[in-house]
């Protein structure tokens, strides 16, 4: 099958010419058809030659294609191209193999969502789809991805979803972990993200001048309000460019060198930190160097590799390392 981005244009203006009960076209016909079609959807012209529309034939005769029926009628040199029946069309037909295993990927990425509240629905299409295209998977449990169905808060994603989509400003009444009562916060939500299987609500409050960070397991309620919503031109894929995690403090970037054991050089070159990630090797020893503001999700992620790390600059950020482990090995 082929796979370029004219493939499907093709096949449409094939399908076209087959059925055409008014006209005969040979090959030559079929090329210009299709030239004359991908031009007016590009304004390109990118000519395709007559052993493209050969293997375009063979592909859509086959069980991988659409097992169309051709009748092949020659007259004198020339070989004209109908379908045997006229009535016959892809657009018609059930999916075709190739069709049904892209169609069972995007099944499979729905799956994701089934944990999170009001996408009951899901369920209910991908029922719908396996019955009606023949879809039906295996029994067993081939692939699986990290998530927690019974994370606190998922219920909210679909309002703030929506205040986000529709400007709508929001009362949220919100309890940290180091405050026993709830407090009202007026937001303008811009943002949704995922991190460590937590999600987080980030937007403007009145009550500050930086961006506020609200974990949804920490919300209590939820209610609009009729203030002004506050518009932002951040771009988030930016905003989190230089940093691990959500939490960003008002510091700096820094160069982080890490020296690690050489029995993880593996692990990191191919999961690596960060973005910024770029590893030296010293003799027997390797550094791993970071571009980043440090903060609390780096320090977790850096003492989750025990012993075989160390980290060598910044000096601050040596020095909050050494009194966490301080206060961890004095618990044992």
């Amino acid at each position: 099958m082929s796979t370029n981005k004219h493939a499907i244009i093709r096949y449409q203006t094939l399908d076209k010419c087959f059925r055409n009960v008014g006209r005969n076209y040979a090959i030559e016909d079929l090329v210009e058809e299709c030239n004359k079609s991908i031009y007016e959807y590009t304004g390109k012209e990118e000519g395709i030659k007559k052993r493209q529309l050969y293997d375009d034939i063979r592909f859509m005769e086959s069980e991988q294609g659409w097992n169309i029926e051709l009748k092949k009628v020659k007259d004198g040199r020339r070989v004209f191209y109908k379908y045997e029946d006229s009535k016959f069309s892809i657009s018609n037909q059930p999916l075709n193999e190739t069709e049904a295993n892209q169609l069972r990927e995007a099944l499979l990425t729905l799956d994701r969502f089934k944990g999170l509240p009001q996408y009951n629905w899901i369920n209910e299409i991908n029922t719908r789809l396996e019955s009606t295209f023949n879809l039906k998977q295996k029994n067993e449990t081939i692939i699986s991805f990290e998530q927690n169905e019974y994370l606190k808060g998922l219920e909210y994603i679909p309002v703030l979803y929506n205040a986000i989509l529709y400007n709508k400003v929001l009362c949220i009444y919100y309890k940290s972990f180091n405050t026993e009562e709830a407090i009202s916060i007026i937001i303008s939500p811009y943002y949704l993200k995922q991190y460590n299987m937590r999600w987080f609500l980030f937007g403007k409050s009145e009550k500050y001048d930086t961006i506020s960070n609200l974990a949804l397991d920490r919300i209590e309620t939820i209610k609009e309000n009729n203030q002004e919503y506050v518009e932002t031109d951040i771009d988030f894929n930016e905003y989190f460019e230089d940093i691990i995690g959500v939490t960003i403090p008002d510091d700096k970037i820094s160069n982080i060198v890490i020296r690690i054991d050489k029995s993880l050089i593996s692990y990191i070159k191919t999961k690596p930190l960060h973005g910024s990630q770029k590893i030296k090797e010293l003799g027997n020893d390797f550094e791993i160097h970071l571009e980043l503001i440090p903060n609390y999700e780096l320090e977790t992620l850096i003492l989750s590799f025990g012993e075989k790390v160390q980290v060598l600059e910044p000096i601050n950020l040596v020095e909050k390392l050494k009194n966490r482990i301080i206060k961890m090995s004095n618990k044992y």
